[in-house]
């Protein structure tokens, strides 16, 4: 039997994004037979240890594609500007969907629902400079978020 312990990953906390989102605009059916949206990153900050800046307003946002099955697919781009002046791009792929019908249909009128009552994870990727924070390019995150209403609230954790 394979020794598999040694190569678990561990789970250190990076940074958090609060993000405040545009009016969406839908694209109902797609020729795939879900529906696209388009929503802009308005503002936000960016806070952890060791990095602190903000969203570049309207440099981006999110173009989720809402499945037949309830998932949304997300597919986020923006721009960050950290206090150094630094600017960094991030693109943020993944899942959101509800544990219940429910929850579900309280999402979708972008009403309030509770962290455990609903799945959503995305994994970052991210173009940096050579300098201080080009540690982000030479790892793999993993982002815990918060859906609220007109906004996301992102918690993300480098994996060791």
């Amino acid at each position: 039997m394979i020794d598999w312990q040694p190569f678990a990953p561990r789970f250190r906390y990076a940074f958090s994004i609060a993000l405040t989102l545009g009016k969406p605009y839908w694209l109902k059916p797609t020729t795939m037979g879900a529906t696209r949206a388009g929503v802009y990153a308005v503002e936000g900050e960016v806070e952890g240890p060791g990095i602190k800046g903000r969203v570049i307003p309207m440099s981006g946002g999110d173009w989720p594609l809402l499945r037949p099955d309830g998932v949304i697919d997300f597919d986020a781009r923006y721009m960050l500007e950290l206090d150094d002046g630094t600017i960094i791009y991030m693109q943020n792929r993944g899942y959101r969907w509800a544990y219940t019908e429910e929850v579900a249909e309280r999402m979708a009128r972008n009403e309030h629902a509770e962290p455990h009552e609903y799945y959503m994870r995305v994994s970052p990727k991210f173009d940096v400079p050579e300098g201080p924070h080009d540690w982000l390019a030479r790892h793999v995150f993993v982002g815990v978020a918060e859906k609220i209403p007109g906004a996301n609230r992102i918690h993300y954790f480098v994996v060791e």
